[in-house]
């Protein structure tokens, strides 16, 4: 490797690739956009190969970044885990994550043994809940980090959103339901309807669903966003679900849940890292986000 090559190029590689953004990357760095394209430019002239290219405002990366990002990200976090190796004996550190539903059941695990092999004296203290109860633990500094949807504008003072993902709102239910290929609409007009919470984020953009078919005001037989419970009610009924796709895309994959076209693009929402603005930097949560953007990014 050329001597000049140093971890600071890597992390701002790393963190370029994950973001596809100069600027969200030069805050979750803590330095200057300037700065950021000069440590970008400086690898890419050290390794004589261009890592990104541009397509409107975001960076993708090229073929020579694809192969350096799979390298790099096993390289830093390989190195994390032999730092932390030095130590075994101090005492442990406690990372309080809180965990929307649309990140619980596919993202989050992936992130959290990663975060395992690269520093296993961390404890991940993991919240659930509904969003309102999961901002005011942030809030009150009683978890660090929150993973999933983006907040609303009225709860977003104070706080940093970092962008992940764009997740669906999907409709689902059992596999084999008698009305399976026919129209979505005569479907929900006849099917009993599972709904996510009143406070959930995505409720609003399902009832402007409803109402745009004429299917609203309709009375949901059930209102949960806990897999658990959904699933259920799905196996043992003819259900219709409007849920996070995040949440069920494990069960639609492994041929337990039927996807239902909806034509509609507006059922989406943003999924990301939410954390306090003016935090006390720390090493291992930053790892920790890291990894969630990497994970989001594979």
């Amino acid at each position: 490797m050329h001597p000049g090559i140093k971890l600071r190029h890597i992390r701002v590689f790393l963190d370029i690739a994950a973001r596809g953004n100069l600027s969200a990357a030069a805050r979750a760095q803590g330095i200057t956009q300037p700065a950021l394209s000069r440590t970008l430019a400086e690898l890419e002239t050290l390794l004589g190969v261009p890592l990104f290219r541009r397509e409107r405002r975001r960076l993708i990366l090229t073929e020579a970044g694809t192969l350096l990002r799979a390298h790099a990200a096993t390289a830093l976090q390989t190195l994390e885990a032999g730092v932390a190796a030095l130590h075994p004996d101090r005492a442990a550190g406690r990372i309080g994550v809180g965990v929307l539903p649309t990140a619980a059941t596919r993202l989050f695990p992936r992130v959290a043994l990663r975060f395992h092999e690269a520093a296993p004296h961390m404890t991940l203290a993991v919240e659930t809940g509904p969003h309102s109860h999961l901002v005011r633990l942030l809030r009150e500094g009683r978890i660090d980090l929150m993973i999933g949807r983006m907040p609303v504008a009225a709860d977003m003072p104070g706080l940093r959103f970092d962008h992940l993902y764009e997740d669906p709102v999907a409709l689902v239910s059992r596999a084999g339901h008698p009305m399976q290929g026919g129209a979505t609409e005569a479907a929900l007009a006849a099917c009993p309807l599972i709904l996510p919470p009143r406070d959930a984020l995505i409720r609003p953009g399902v009832e402007a669903y409803l109402l745009a078919r004429n299917l609203s005001p309709r009375q949901p037989a059930f209102e949960t966003a806990a897999l658990a419970v959904g699933r259920g009610i799905l196996a043992g009924s003819d259900a219709l679900w409007f849920i996070s796709q995040g949440v069920v895309a494990d069960e639609v994959d492994q041929g337990r849940m039927t996807l239902w076209p909806t034509g509609s693009a507006a059922l989406a929402g943003a999924v990301g890292l939410t954390r306090r603005q003016g935090a006390t930097p720390d090493r291992m949560l930053d790892l920790l986000a890291r990894l969630t953007l990497d994970q989001a990014h594979p």
